[in-house]
């Protein structure tokens, strides 16, 4: 029986993908072995091109009780892999809707009038590239009077305003590249400047926004890692933090992928939902 084309490219060549970085994750990953000295004791020898580094099955060994019990509470710094996560989704997602509140009128605004794109446009290319590790202690002194949730507005603080960037810019250049032919059918319609926006400006910039959101996400997860690291708040990036400084690389193992299969999965449901508007 011969495999379709689609299934060969769908699956078949992932599963590939995967055995092949199993097989070098292997084949790097250190070990150790016993042998017997001259005076009959036992000495173990470290083998492997990289020593510290665990294999695959050592991984899953040491971090199966995280992985098998995925929401399991059984100290505040030992549950389960998906409980860490989910504290830090909820994070994730409040300072992800700051900034497509925040960002996306900004971004209307810079594709609308050239004013505004003259005064601010600086000021935006000088903040995108600010480090979250830069924001957050700001972020943390700007909500110093809310005493015990100081931590948790500046972590917001700092995920809104890392992740909004994305969004500023492929909104504006979406309400740039508007054809001018919709909006003098406007005009001649005589819709008002909120018709407009909601008629013929989103609906057409829509595409870009959800290029914009989609990065948005990515930056927004990827910015709460450090964000848990400075402050200490449980979730997936303090996991990640506590395990290394406890010298656990199979659990820093696990919090790496965790941290990829949750962002690839974010993306998909973002691509879902673009999809979704696309078709509306």
């Amino acid at each position: 029986m011969k495999l379709s084309k689609d299934f060969l490219t769908t699956y078949i060549l992932p599963l590939l993908g995967i055995f092949a970085v199993l097989l070098i994750w292997t084949a790097l990953s250190g070990g150790i072995r016993e042998e017997k000295t001259a005076s009959g004791f036992n000495k173990k020898i470290k083998t492997g091109l990289i020593q510290d580094l665990p294999s695959p099955y050592q991984t899953w060994v040491k971090t199966k009780k995280y992985i098998v019990e995925p929401f399991a509470k059984r100290e505040e710094l030992d549950q389960g892999i998906l409980r860490f996560t989910w504290y830090s989704l909820i994070v994730v997602a409040k300072g992800y809707f700051i900034a497509l509140l925040v960002g996306t009128p900004i971004g209307f605004m810079l594709g609308l009038s050239k004013v505004f794109t003259r005064m601010f446009d600086p000021i935006i290319q000088i903040l995108r590239p600010v480090s979250p590790l830069a924001w957050m202690p700001l972020g943390v002194v700007l909500f110093m009077g809310a005493g015990k949730n100081a931590n948790d507005l500046g972590a917001l603080f700092t995920i809104a305003v890392c992740s909004m960037w994305p969004t500023v810019l492929n909104t504006a250049v979406g309400v740039r590249a508007v054809p001018q032919d919709y909006l003098n059918v406007a005009k001649v319609l005589k819709l008002s400047k909120w018709k407009t926006l909601w008629k013929v400006l989103v609906p057409a910039t829509l595409p870009y926004m959800f290029t914009g959101y989609r990065l948005s996400l990515g930056i927004a997860w990827l910015v709460i890692v450090a964000v848990e690291m400075l402050t200490g708040r449980i979730g997936i990036g303090n996991f990640l933090w506590n395990e290394y400084n406890n010298g656990l690389y199979t659990s820093i193992i696990l919090s790496i992928l965790t941290i990829g299969f949750v962002g690839w999965a974010l993306d998909r449901l973002m691509s879902l939902l673009e999809s979704r508007f696309k078709s509306i």
